[in-house]
This record gives structure tokens, C-alpha cells and sequence, in this order.
């Protein structure tokens, strides 16, 4: 072979192997990006905080500068659920994507746990964290649980590989003596400036070990957030899912020295404007890392405020009751998502669920949806991402294990209604439903069911299909431990 043809080839072998080896890193570094592409989802869930509660859902004195700016820069969801009207019910129904009478985390008499409770949040159950864990994602647990405190229902057995927080409700465990249940509602409208942190011996644990008791709950919520940058700034090199879960507005209202008296709203707000600024921490952080493009931040809470607790009460502005309710002031919450260049500014009015973070969420992770159970969430991304219309028509209200209300399109229908938080409460089962236009009457004031009777028929066939798919969990809230 001629010397000149010779090099030719030799020449050809070199580019092709160089090609290869172009190709072959090229493919590397695609698989690098696509992990650090993962978006970063954190969730801040707030507790008992209502619907009129944020300076950008129209509250006239609490001052929300940080979340304000996160629902210009981000979005302003207004019609977005939550699971139940409780506490335990609806944060099962944020970690598992289903509607919590499907896990067993609704129950007939008792509708939440309590410091005596038998179980928790049964593992058969898949949580986001566990979707999120199994695809990569480094997962933390940062505040208020209330899914079993005992030690095998905890999160570091639900997929979270932190957790720091107190295991149910801070106004558990209270220790001053009380007459009946007038006593506890004094606590809120009477005797509220005498109350101690000392008076709620709620236990602080980090992982499954008790670090604190009682819990200071005054600088509670800093120490969230502290605890919150410390573990992002640890895990930032990986994808990762932060729930953060503060236990207030709950009341008991405690907030620090630095915010005590700084509110219009008195302590009420002294509280939820701590949580904003501590909200504010967390952007800064994320904004300094280069991390707030790639990281999905999401802000609601878990029920509507708890009016009996009257002035340490919060307001669901102009929707109608509060927690304990399917009134839509009970289920309604404010919910702002956030990443400044990833999610498109702008008000939604299209319906959504704290069910639906579990969906959209795992599709983004590249997890996949379980395919043995009934899944009650949707995908959000054609709203978040672009100007897509949102997957979700209608609303489904339970309390406790029974289906109280429905919501099709902009109609709600009203099969059954309660009084909350009275000696013997009333239960009312309305035939036929009551029903509200909610785009036209967000407050439940004007009853249509004598001239939409179609309307109603729609929602009962929807009601149906529904049952037709449901199968229910046994009540795992109403066991309690033996006293010792």
C-alpha cells in the first residue's frame, strides 16, 4: 500500500477513535447534567394558616414581604386544596398522593393522632420521599410530623434520610390543668398571656432520638429554618427534597423576641410574619447558591384557620368557616410555587391539590407513578411550565371516612354538613345537596339546587364513578395505647 494512502487511513482510524471517545464522554457528561437537572423540590407547609392570611391573598395588616414577592416572581394558585380539613389526614394526603380515607389516616371519631396512638402512616404506603429517594434525591424532614410518633412510624421509616421536629401537634402534651373543654378554649380567648412554652411537654427529636422537652417553642421556627440551610447547603451537590412542616400559626402562638409586638395583627401575626421572613432566608440562601432556578418551591398549608380560637385564630378572608369544615374556608389554602426562570409568573385559576405535588413531582424526578393503588394526584406541569390548561376538574371533600361535598368545574354540591368544635355538634345531610357557583360565589352564600338540578346530577355521577374506585383503609386513628 502506498505510503501517502497508508497515513491516510491512519489518519481516519484517529479521527474515528477520537470521534468515539468525544461521543463517549459527550454521553457521560449527559448523564452528569440529566442528574443535576433534577429539579430541587422543597415544600413549606404551614399549619392552620388560612386562605386571607398573606398580604398577597388580601390580608390588610400582616406584612408577607417574602412570600408576597415569591407570588410575583412565581405563582398565585387560588383555587388549591388540601386532603382533609386536619392535621394528619392532610399531610398523608401531601406525602402519598391519596386521598387519606385510602391509607387508613381518616377516622370516624378520632380525626388525628394523638400522643397515645397506637399507629401511624402505615408502610405499605409509598411516600414522595421514598419516590424521590429511589431516583437519587438526598430527603429531609424539618418540622411538625403527626403521621405516628412512634419510632417505626417516624420519618426516617418513610424515606427521609433527616428529620428534625416535634412528632405531632404543639398543643399536645399540655400540662396545666384544665376544667373540661371550656378550659382549652379559654387558653386561646382568655388566659392566653399566661401560657408557657413549659405548659406543652412536646418533645423535640432529631432522627428518632429526643433532643428537647418540653420544645422551646419561641424559637421554634428559626431554628426550622436553621436547620433547614444548614442541611441544604449540605446537600446541594445532589438532587434534593426538602419538607419543611412549621408548626405554626397552630396555636400555641409563640413567637420569638425579635418578632414579639412587631404586627398589626397582634401576636397572630407576629407569628405568620416570623414564618415569612424565615421564608426569606431560605430564597436568599438558594439565590446564593445558584440553586433558586433549578429548585421548585412550594408554600401552602395544611388546613384553614381554626376560628373557634377566635383573635389567635387566623381568616380564610372571603371564603366561608375553617378548619374542621368542607366549607371551602376549611380546604381552600393559599399555595404559591416559585423558581424564577424554571416556572412561568402569573395567577392560576385552575384546580389544584397538595395531592397533585406528588405526581408532578415524581414525573419531573423521572420516578414513576405506582401503578398497584389507586393514586388521587395529577401532573401540574402544563400550568407551572407553560400555558397549559390544568389537568384537574373536580374536588373531592371528605371528613373523616365520609364523602361530605364534591366540586365539578366551578360547581360545588353539599351532601352533608357539619358544626365543628361545639358540644354535640350538628350533622345535617341535605336532600337534595346544596350548591354553589364558586366562581361566581366563593362564599358559599347562594344555594342553586332548585334551579340546577342537572348540575346536580352531573356531580352525582361523578360521585359515583369515585365510589365505584374507592376502596377504604381500616381507621388506624382510633386505637390507642394502654395507659401505663
Amino acid at each position: 500500500m502506498h505510503l501517502q494512502e497508508k497515513f491516510r487511513l491512519r489518519c481516519l482510524r484517529f479521527i474515528r477513535t477520537a470521534c468515539l471517545g468525544l461521543l463517549s464522554l459527550n454521553t457521560m457528561a449527559q448523564n452528569e447534567t440529566s442528574q443535576a437537572e433534577k429539579p430541587n423540590f422543597i415544600i413549606i407547609f404551614a399549619d392552620d394558616l388560612g386562605y386571607g392570611d398573606l398580604g398577597s391573598y388580601g390580608h390588610p395588616t400582616i406584612h408577607t414581604p417574602n412570600l408576597d414577592r415569591m407570588a410575583v416572581e412565581g405563582q398565585k394558585w387560588t383555587n388549591f386544596y388540601v386532603g382533609a380539613s386536619v392535621c394528619t389526614p392532610s399531610r398523608a394526603a401531601l406525602l402519598t398522593g391519596r386521598l387519606p380515607v385510602r391509607s387508613g389516616m381518616a377516622g370516624a371519631k378520632s380525626r388525628v393522632l394523638f400522643p397515645n396512638s397506637a399507629n401511624g402512616l402505615p408502610h405499605e404506603e409509598i411516600t414522595l420521599a421514598e419516590q424521590l429517594k429511589a431516583v437519587g434525591y438526598g430527603t429531609a424532614c424539618i418540622g411538625k410530623w403527626h403521621l405516628g410518633h412512634k419510632e417505626e412510624y417516624l420519618p426516617p421509616k418513610h424515606g427521609f434520610d433527616y428529620y428534625y421536629g416535634i412528632p405531632y401537634s404543639n398543643d399536645m402534651d399540655l400540662t396545666r390543668k384544665l376544667e373540661g373543654p371550656k378550659g382549652y378554649w379559654d387558653l386561646w380567648t382568655k388566659e392566653y398571656k399566661d401560657l408557657e412554652t413549659s405548659d406543652f411537654n412536646v418533645p423535640l427529636l432529631r432522627n428518632t432520638t429526643i433532643v428537647e422537652r418540653p420544645a422551646d417553642q419561641r424559637t421554634i421556627t428559626k431554628r426550622y429554618t436553621d436547620e433547614s440551610l444548614e442541611w441544604i447547603a449540605e446537600n446541594k451537590e445532589k438532587p434534593f427534597f426538602l419538607y419543611l412542616a412549621y408548626n405554626l400559626p397552630h396555636v400555641p402562638l409563640f413567637a420569638s423576641e425579635k418578632f414579639t409586638g412587631t404586627s398589626k395583627r397582634g401576636l397572630y401575626g407576629d407569628v405568620v410574619e416570623e414564618i415569612d421572613h424565615n421564608v426569606g432566608r431560605i430564597m436568599t440562601l438558594l439565590e446564593n447558591e445558584g440553586l433558586a432556578e433549578n429548585t421548585i418551591v412550594v408554600f401552602t398549608s395544611d388546613n384553614g384557620p381554626w376560628i373557634k380560637t377566635e383573635i389567635s385564630g387566623g381568616s380564610a378572608g372571603l371564603l366561608r368557616d375553617g378548619k374542621g369544615t368542607t366549607w371551602e374556608g376549611g380546604m381552600r389554602e393559599p399555595c404559591i410555587f416559585w423558581a424564577p426562570g424554571r416556572i412561568s409568573p402569573k395567577v392560576v385559576m385552575d384546580m389544584g391539590t397538595t395531592m397533585d405535588l406528588f405526581t408532578t413531582f415524581s414525573n419531573l424526578a423521572g420516578a414513576d407513578i405506582p401503578t398497584d393503588r389507586e393514586m388521587d394526584g395529577m401532573d401540574l406541569g402544563p400550568v407551572l411550565f407553560a400555558n397549559g390548561k390544568g389537568p384537574r376538574n373536580e374536588v373531592y371533600y371528605y371528613r373523616g371516612r365520609d364523602l361530605y361535598a364534591v366540586r365539578v368545574g366551578q360547581y360545588k354540591a353539599h351532601f352533608i354538613t357539619q358544626e365543628v368544635y361545639v358540644p354535640n355538634p350538628k350533622r345535617v345531610v341535605h336532600d337534595p345537596p346544596l350548591l354553589y357557583n364558586l366562581d361566581e360565589d366563593p362564599s358559599e352564600r347562594f344555594d342553586l339546587s332548585e334551579s340546577h338540578p342537572e348540575i346536580i346530577r352531573e356531580i352525582e355521577e361523578a360521585v359515583k364513578k369515585h365510589n365505584s374506585k374507592m376502596v377504604k383503609g381500616p381507621d388506624l386513628l382510633e386505637l390507642r395505647e394502654k395507659s401505663k
